[in-house]
């Protein structure tokens, strides 16, 4: 009986390769932000602490968007979201290409990047549920690894194309916007393979009822559904993760604004936050999740954490050329691409089932806190004491984020101990 009428609900099985595709809008609007424009507002004289501190501002509708996730849910369907979604993220970044090219325009260009920023959240969170709803459980892993591929590959493809386009191809920033919204209707191509996943049982009561009720019933389940998860050890521990700069990869950020440091040209930057710098992020959220199903995910969560940590010392104490730079900026591109994967990898391990794509948009949202502040840190304290002492206060900061989690980690469970000791007792 279960299985006759769950039938008629079952989504079919979509290919994980098309949730690469689908996310890349979302990883371009970050590329192009802290690579192409970046470099380009460099060269106009714009000091690394502005050019730092739009970036970091470019964090806060990703910090926020577990608010508007709802609307996903509640109207619409999934796929007509993304489609809108992203074609105005295409444009949004053609008009940030048009503030960008003088400071005059500096107040313009972070009301147009921060509209851009909040509509590739939507893009995101449309792909987050079609991945949850298209993809059987047996796939999910490799679904998840493609998804983190297309989010860090988009982001090295936004920048590194860009800024090729503009060094070497010598066409205008502008143009090069323009190239970014093409991608996004490329990107839009997949959805011509994916159908719209089936309706719950509880979607289709659902969809008779108000909106006012719909609104309320997603909050009451959602809130349930959280405090399921807040109140488990492993939970608590995942929403502290969130908070702390552990494997934040926020000098990754910074590659444009430091490469003068290392004598690297524009072609070099955009090899390192293009091709080479996405191969190396998608190979290492692959190696990322192949380690988080033979380690105990926080244990591995906090190694990818510990490896950015030295890789940041190493890149202080390292000989300051371009064959240096191309070198230990890769590697610390596999790093981060771990840290990704071992992020998703943990998130996945904590929230289970039920509101899993919202509870996932929480705690994504959470995680883009450490990511904006440590890069805003970096910026100012590149511009204060230069490029060496920005490394290592990077690693400090990492250093005191595993730190805190492991105090928390003691704390959290002697408590869980001494609970089961009074109940064995009692």
């Amino acid at each position: 009986m279960a299985s006759h009428s769950a039938a008629p609900h079952a989504s079919p099985s979509a290919p994980p390769w098309i949730f690469m595709v689908l996310i890349v809008p979302f990883g371009l609007v970050g590329g192009f932000l802290g690579v192409a424009l970046a470099y380009e507002l460099k060269q106009a004289g714009i000091s690394a602490a502005a050019i730092a501190g739009l970036i970091a501002l470019s964090y806060v509708p990703n910090t926020w968007k577990f608010l508007w996730a709802p609307l996903v849910d509640l109207s619409w369907t999934r796929r007509h979201w993304y489609l809108a979604s992203t074609l105005v993220t295409g444009l949004g970044m053609v008009s940030m290409a048009w503030f960008s090219r003088d400071a005059l325009h500096w107040g313009a260009l972070t009301v147009v990047m921060l509209i851009t920023n909040v509509t590739s959240t939507v893009s995101g969170m449309a792909v987050d549920s079609l991945m949850a709803h298209s993809t059987a459980d047996e796939e999910k892993g490799r679904a998840a690894g493609w998804f983190q591929a297309g989010n860090l590959g988009g982001g090295a493809l936004g920048g590194g194309l860009a800024l090729w386009l503009v060094q070497d191809w010598q066409v205008s920033v502008l143009a090069s916007g323009w190239v970014m919204a093409a991608l996004c209707v490329l990107s839009c191509v997949p959805l011509l393979f994916l159908p719209e996943p089936a309706k719950t049982p509880h979607e289709s009561r659902a969809a008779h009822a108000s909106v006012l009720a719909r609104f309320k019933g997603v909050l009451w389940g959602l809130w349930g559904d959280l405090w399921s998860v807040i109140a488990s050890r492993s939970g608590l521990l995942a929403l502290i993760v969130c908070f702390l700069p552990i494997g934040s990869g926020a000098v990754s950020n910074l590659w444009s604004v430091m490469a003068g440091d290392w004598h690297a040209s524009a072609n070099t930057v955009a090899l390192v936050n293009g091709g080479l710098g996405g191969l190396a992020s998608a190979a290492g959220c692959l190696l990322g999740g192949w380690v988080c199903d033979r380690l105990e995910r926080k244990t591995a969560y906090c190694l990818f954490g510990l490896l950015q940590v030295v890789l940041a010392v190493v890149m202080a104490l390292a000989p300051k050329s371009e064959t240096s730079f191309i070198v230990l900026a890769s590697a610390y591109n596999v790093a981060v691409g771990m840290a990704y994967a071992g992020f998703s990898a943990l998130v996945l391990e904590v929230i289970g089932r039920g509101a899993a794509a919202t509870k996932y948009n929480i705690m994504a949202s959470l995680s883009n806190v450490p990511i904006g502040y440590v890069t805003w840190i970096d910026g100012q304290a590149y511009d204060r004491w230069g490029m060496a002492t920005m490394l290592n206060v990077e690693a400090g900061i990492g250093v005191l984020g595993l730190l805190v989690f492991a105090g928390a980690l003691l704390v959290v469970r002697s408590r869980s101990h001494a609970k089961a000791l009074g109940a064995t007792a009692a």
